[in-house]
């Protein structure tokens, strides 16, 4: 489902742009240094557009000194107050984030969108399951005829530098909310499962409600909601949207549970295959394998793989098989063949 461009700072989403993982700083906005050294951290692991808190007028007063320092898209995620909407957008901001229940004074609004308009500054219209005073009986419909009377009302004063978010932390509710408003307009949508738990939970809870809609065609940028490190909510954000081949980059480890039938250290060898080669960001899919069968098939579709077989296997490279190798010697031999095929790529 093809959306409308929106530009971001540096970036852009929607209009078949690329799709681009958001996370949101874990750290007090107002300690300037801490919050830098996070988004640092996590655009070297390679997070597109990052939020911050800002619950105060000091928070949105740090906003320029941030992002004099930072190399992505700075969001501003405001609540309640109108006055911090107005004084993010003074400092700076690329993008501000709003609750249409936390900010209800329709003239206050209208005069944010004017200013952001001014600007050039896109408001995300963040809706909420949470965010209701009491549970509506049909939150499907809440939560989109939510989003909608907000776009109508920034509409009204002709901004149309719009994102649109619905986000519970129910995976069927957020789903059908989603598909439904796809439907209704052509603004990018920011996809996620809110408040999905600590990291196993969220993992699957967001990947099951995110793949979904993705792999429907609907939406243009994510975020992992995960009650963890950050860089957690990158890295399965960029994992996910490689598996579904929608961004490129890194390794795409295929490997097997393992069973009875294998005579190889499996789980070593991928560790270390993951450990030694995350620097990698090109795509390049790798195979490890632990038996016949099937090792071979699996290896052999890989760019590199390996197959194990008696404590020893066998490593294939552009799907031929190149070496026959002991165990002690596998993983360095295995290395070194990996490195050379990523050296010949890059």
């Amino acid at each position: 489902m093809r959306s409308i461009p929106v530009n971001i700072g540096n970036k852009t989403i929607g209009g078949g742009s690329p799709i681009l993982v958001q996370s949101m700083t874990k750290t007090d906005t107002r300690d300037i240094e801490s919050t830098v050294n996070q988004i640092l951290y996590l655009e070297e692991a390679g997070c597109d557009l990052i939020r911050v808190a800002v619950p105060d007028i000091e928070s949105a007063e740090a906003l320029p000194k941030i992002k004099s320092k930072i190399h992505i898209p700075l969001i501003a995620d405001v609540h309640f107050d109108p006055l911090i909407a107005m004084e993010s957008i003074k400092q700076g901001a690329d993008k501000l984030r709003l609750n249409p229940s936390n900010i209800q004074d329709e003239e206050w609004i209208k005069r944010i969108a004017l200013a952001a308009k001014e600007r050039d500054i896109p408001i995300r219209v963040g809706t909420n399951l949470g965010s209701f005073k009491e549970r509506p009986g049909n939150p499907v419909e809440a939560l989109v005829k939510s989003a909608l009377d907000e776009i109508n009302l920034l509409e009204s004063v002709n901004f149309g530098n719009i994102v649109v978010s619905i986000k519970t932390s129910d995976i069927t509710l957020t789903v059908r909310a989603n598909e439904k408003i796809a439907k209704l307009i052509q603004y990018p949508l920011h996809i996620g499962i809110t408040e999905a738990g600590p990291k196993e939970e969220s993992l699957v809870k967001s990947s099951a409600g995110i793949g979904h809609l993705l792999m429907e065609g609907i939406g243009d940028t994510i975020r992992y909601s995960i009650t963890a490190d950050p860089i957690e909510e990158v890295k399965a954000g960029l994992t996910l949207l490689r598996d579904l081949h929608l961004r490129g980059g890194g390794l795409e480890i295929v490997s097997c549970p393992t069973c009875g039938r294998c005579e190889i250290n499996l789980f070593e060898i991928v560790e270390r295959v993951k450990e030694d080669f995350k620097w990698v960001d090109i795509p390049v899919k790798v195979a490890i394998m632990g038996c016949v069968v099937n090792g071979p098939g699996e290896a052999a579709d890989a760019d590199i793989g390996l197959a194990g077989g008696r404590k020893s296997g066998v490593i294939f490279r552009n799907g031929k098989a190149v070496r026959i190798v002991k165990e002690e010697d596998l993983y360095s031999v295995f290395r070194d063949e990996l490195k050379r095929f990523i050296e010949s790529k890059e």
